[in-house]
């Protein structure tokens, strides 16, 4: 099992944005995923089994003003996550994509005390790809969304 979890976020107006900073951001998001992807998956068909697994963001189905870069990205992923499992599925690579639309709580990013639960909750983003990765082969799933109940989609 492979899990792919990149970030680079350049931000900024588009006609100000670093060239060099945006080519970075594309590198680490989508042609890392790429490179990390093909590497694994030539194991994995080796031994007929396996799975390659992409975290995503909001920005992977809407891009947000000052984050074309990000979005870009996180686009290439999810493009390069849906060809995979359509390839890959039926060889026995189980690939998933999931979109994580919110912020994460953590030791330093907390929920205001009048919005409680408005924060994924790291534990249940990982038993969420754990839940993911020991599905039956007869039910696979190729993306998943998650999102505090609270959170606008």
């Amino acid at each position: 099992m492979v899990l792919y979890n990149p970030s680079a976020r350049v931000r900024g107006p588009l006609v100000e944005l670093p060239r060099d900073e945006v080519a970075r951001a594309l590198a680490v998001s989508a042609y890392g995923g790429f490179l990390v992807a093909q590497l694994a998956a030539r194991g994995m068909l080796a031994r007929g089994r396996g799975a390659i697994l992409f975290t995503g963001a909001s920005a992977s189905v809407k891009g947000y003003p000052l984050s074309a870069p990000f979005a870009m990205g996180k686009f290439a992923l999810r493009g390069l996550a849906q060809s995979m499992a359509r390839e890959l599925h039926p060889r026995g690579i189980h690939v998933a994509h999931f979109v994580i639309d919110g912020g994460i709580r953590n030791p330093g990013r907390t929920e205001p005390a009048e919005a409680p639960d408005s924060m994924l909750d790291p534990d249940a983003i990982a038993r969420s790809y754990l839940h993911v990765l020991r599905q039956d082969r007869s039910a696979w799933t190729h993306e998943v969304e998650l999102r505090p109940w609270v959170e606008r989609f």
